[in-house]
């Protein structure tokens, strides 16, 4: 026992620190594996390379949060990238509302306040039926158009709106609807937000649509901490060139009003979790996801009774008509 004690000792110190120093190489390799794995996944969605969200919604967090002092550059190019991103999502987007002309887009967009674009393209063409110019409403009777517009909800306020804003046009504009920001907003019930869908969708000339789904959505993905609707106006059409500012619009609201809800977005549903820094503030789970989508696949509303040809080609249906089962 004397002779192979310390001998046994000390070999088995020896084995025992080449494990130790084995175990702390292995923990090296792993470490060094996660760092790589890490990088990549970070390049792949700087990149624009991330998987897509069906596969990436698998795991619980998909999305890389922007540096906390994140760069103009680097701002700009993530905010661009999630509008190609939506373009995709969203190709058919316009606006929800029916029109065939520039005054019942105007009216269209008054009405829509406080109540959704179906009920509206529901109530419409009784209205531009009855009175299908700005002269006919400038000199309807007000009662009767409250009759007309009482599914549209506040129809005593909207009414006056309406009647008041023909009756500019009539006696401002010669009956034609203006398409100068300047003078849309002149009228009664035209504030920016309603001028700028005029002038994107019935003039063609790009503005931005400041509504709550757009507040709520550019906030989220930290293009911009304002809360005043024309400082987010200026501080995103700065992030993007004039001309995408209307269907940047489109596809922001689409988005709010399927996937990115208020209380509950659908995160783990969402085709731009990779680049939200939100990720998370909704449920994860895809399975849970797909139950909070709004409208069918996510962007198939059938909210018009007449949508483009566009929407048509793409799986959408239209709306019913007012009273339809």
């Amino acid at each position: 026992m004397g002779e192979h004690g310390p001998g046994g000792s000390e070999k088995t110190g020896k084995t025992a620190k080449k494990v130790t120093a084995a175990k702390k190489a292995a923990a090296k390799k792993v470490s060094a594996k996660k760092v790589v794995a890490a990088a990549k996944k970070a390049e792949a969605v700087r990149t624009g390379k991330a998987v897509a969200v069906k596969k990436a919604a698998s795991v619980k967090k998909v999305a890389v949060k922007p540096p906390a002092q994140e760069s103009r550059t680097a701002l700009v190019r993530r905010a661009r990238r999630i509008n190609r991103e939506l373009a995709e999502v969203y190709p058919y987007a316009h606006p929800e509302l029916d029109f065939e002309n520039p005054f019942q887009l105007l009216v269209a967009t008054v009405l829509s306040a406080q109540t959704t674009d179906l009920r509206v393209n529901q109530t419409t063409p009784a209205l531009f039926a009855r009175y299908p110019t700005p002269e006919d409403l400038a000199a309807a009777n007000p009662e009767e158009v409250e009759e007309i517009l009482r599914p549209c909800g506040f129809f005593r306020a909207k009414t006056r709106s309406v009647i008041g804003l023909s009756k500019a046009l009539t006696e401002d504009f010669g009956g034609e609807v203006p398409g100068r920001l300047e003078d849309l907003v002149k009228l009664p019930g035209v504030g920016r937000k309603t001028a700028f869908v005029v002038l994107g969708n019935a003039f063609g000339r790009p503005g931005i649509t400041v509504d709550t789904h757009f507040q709520r959505l550019v906030r989220r993905w930290r293009w911009t901490e304002e809360t005043d609707p024309d400082k987010i106006e200026a501080a995103v059409g700065a992030l993007f060139p004039k001309s995408e500012w209307t269907d940047l619009s489109h596809h922001v609201i689409w988005h709010g009003r399927r996937i990115c809800h208020a209380r509950k977005p659908a995160c783990g549903a969402c085709p731009i979790a990779p680049l939200c820094p939100a990720y998370g503030e909704g449920e994860t789970d895809p399975e849970k996801a797909k139950k909070l989508l709004k409208y069918e696949k996510g962007g198939f509303p059938g909210q018009r009774l007449k949508p483009p040809q566009a929407y048509l080609d793409a799986g959408g249906k239209p709306a019913p008509p007012l009273g339809a089962a």
